[in-house]
């Protein structure tokens, strides 16, 4: 058994920087506890947690319904693979589909998996159902886009850091703007294209929210166009947007729907791929599958995780809170200050964005402010600061969580 040692901070971060792979830059602090909206350091000072692993923990840290039943399935069973049924699996997949509304549900364990699970379902559609010819099937994607970091998910980025060295990259890819309603119409006139895959809002891009009817009117061009519309709500979903998914404020039923992440309140990696059965029935056995996707203690977690969404209310939280927060940075740092140019977002998944260049250091430090003043979060694309604190918080948690962030920044504009 290893035995465990009081390590410091510095000696922690140290460890990672000797022994792991420097393929993140984590802000300097070491965390050992979580409970609720809150997370401590191992020298036990306290903060508010405002990214929740990127929205993996809408339900709060170690969220005790959800920890039981994590516990009660780990005594009984964990993993038999695929290759055998369990007693889990049937109840979980008929839950979710009920929950959400569709015939059938693929699992997988993380998101990227999730996203190329519903790349190569639509592809397997494309070929099956509309009669495109064999390896001539493409998907749209949209600049700016992110759904991991796999060859297949790397290929539909427009970010040179995150693709630079990696090619050669994934053919039957069409890269169009994001919030174009016009270049997806085009893009749309080829019989070829299988799919369009998009963030309802894009997340680490900086939370951009597109303009009201674009999910909407793109669902309708793919209609249009026999062509599936494909929700990656890995980070928008499970009532992060204010709604049980993002697409439900435009009233947009995908023909895949993506989830991860909250799926399983950060608890175990649970993601799932849901469609209908036209769509998931063209899979056949051997053709797609995961050793740990559908796992005993993976369905178990996100069945109590999805109950404490809706027993909480989860959603109408966030979406109250949502436009409490907004309001807060718009009147108190936006229409007064110079250095935050503006706030976006929906429910409690939402942005500001500094006066500053991308390649600016300002974001950063005011996230290493805001750590040393009790909360935390992470600049994304350089100038944007994301805010996502666990969709448990009280209304009163979230004024002093402002408190914080309008104290930061100013102590910024007046440098």
């Amino acid at each position: 058994m290893i035995q465990e040692t009081m390590l410091s901070s510095q000696e922690l971060i140290q460890l990672e920087n000797k022994y792991g792979a420097h393929n993140y830059h984590p802000l300097p602090v070491v965390l050992s506890k979580g409970r609720g909206v809150y997370v401590w350091d191992v020298e036990g000072k306290k903060y508010y947690d405002f990214l929740s692993a990127y929205s993996a923990v809408n339900q709060g840290h170690c969220h005790p319904r959800i920890i039981q039943a994590l516990a009660g399935q780990a005594q009984r069973l964990t993993l038999t693979s695929r290759a055998f049924y369990n007693d889990v699996l049937g109840p979980f997949e008929k839950y979710i589909t009920d929950y959400f509304g569709y015939d059938r549900m693929l699992p997988m364990n993380t998101g990227v998996e999730a996203c190329e699970t519903a790349v190569k379902l639509c592809r397997k559609w494309a070929y099956e159902a509309k009669g495109v010819p064999t390896n001539q099937a493409k998907i749209i994607f949209v600049s700016g886009n992110f759904w991991g970091r796999s060859l297949a998910a790397i290929s539909s980025s427009v970010d040179p850091n995150t693709t630079r060295n990696f090619g050669p990259y994934m053919p039957g890819y069409v890269i169009i703007p994001y919030n174009d309603l016009e270049a997806l119409e085009e893009a749309l006139q080829d019989p070829h294209v299988a799919g369009f895959m998009t963030e309802p809002i894009q997340g680490e891009a900086g939370v951009v929210v597109p303009d009201e009817g674009y999910l909407e009117k793109a669902y309708a061009l793919c209609k249009q166009n026999n062509a599936l519309f494909i929700a990656d709500e890995v980070q928008t979903g499970i009532a992060r947007t204010g709604k049980l998914v993002a697409c439900d404020h435009e009233g947009v039923r995908p023909d895949i729907l993506i989830l991860g992440k909250a799926l399983s309140g950060g608890v175990f990696p649970v993601s799932a791929v849901l469609s209908d059965d036209e769509v998931m029935l063209t899979l056949k056995p051997g053709q797609h599958g995961s050793t740990f996707g559908g796992n005993p203690l993976g369905c178990a977690v996100a069945m109590e995780a999805l109950q404490v969404v809706k027993d909480e209310k989860l959603a109408e939280n966030a979406s109250r809170l949502g436009q409490v927060f907004r309001r807060r940075m718009q009147e108190e740092l936006v229409d007064k200050t110079e250095i935050i140019t503006l706030v976006r977002g929906k429910g409690l998944l939402n942005a500001i964005a500094i006066n500053d260049t991308p390649d600016s250091e300002t974001a950063w430090n005011i996230c290493v402010k805001l750590a040393e003043n009790g909360l935390l979060a992470k600049p994304t694309h350089g100038n944007i600061i994301r805010f996502a604190p666990p969709l448990v918080m009280t209304e009163e948690q979230l004024g002093e969580c402002c408190d914080i962030i309008v104290e930061t920044v100013l102590s910024f504009e007046e440098v």
